[in-house]
Order: structure tokens, then sequence, then C-alpha cells
């Protein structure tokens, strides 16, 4: 389940919520002082891989090593990009 970052309008307090996509933010509330409808921050994230797979968690994909990942049949792949 993703984590999202929100932040209190009234109190300027970031939180972070463990929400499904479809949920959104409408009932939340802040820890902090209780505002309703918190915006939501857009955040970073890294992703970490293995070389094996193809892919490179600091720089994105990398162009050779490694067999594809589990799915992949020719060179237009759309999970590791090979």
């Amino acid at each position: 389940m993703p984590l999202y970052e929100y932040q209190c309008e009234r109190c300027g307090k970031r939180f972070e919520v463990r929400q499904s996509f479809s949920q959104g933010g409408a009932d939340l509330k802040c820890p902090a002082c209780g505002a309703a409808a918190p915006r939501r921050l857009f955040s970073s994230f890294s992703c970490a891989g293995s070389s094996d797979s193809g892919f490179s968690g600091d720089s994105g994909f990398s162009s050779g090593g490694g067999s594809g990942c589990s799915s992949c049949s020719s060179g237009n792949c759309a999970s590791c990009g090979r």
C-alpha cells in the first residue's frame, strides 16, 4: 500500500498516511490540530533493484547486463525497459 505525505492547511504540520490509491484524503484530519482536508504533497521516491534484472536503482534503467525481468520476451518490455 502506498505511503502519502500530507500537510495541514491550518497549522502546517506534515504527516504521512498509508492508504490505497483510491481512498484519497477527503476524510483525513491533521493529527496535530484536527483540521479537516489536508493537502496531499508530491514526494520523491527511490527504487532499488539488482543488476541481474537490468535495473539500477541509482540511475534508472541500465543498458547492459542481466536478462531482464520474468515477463520479457522482446526488446520492448514495459516492466524493465529491455
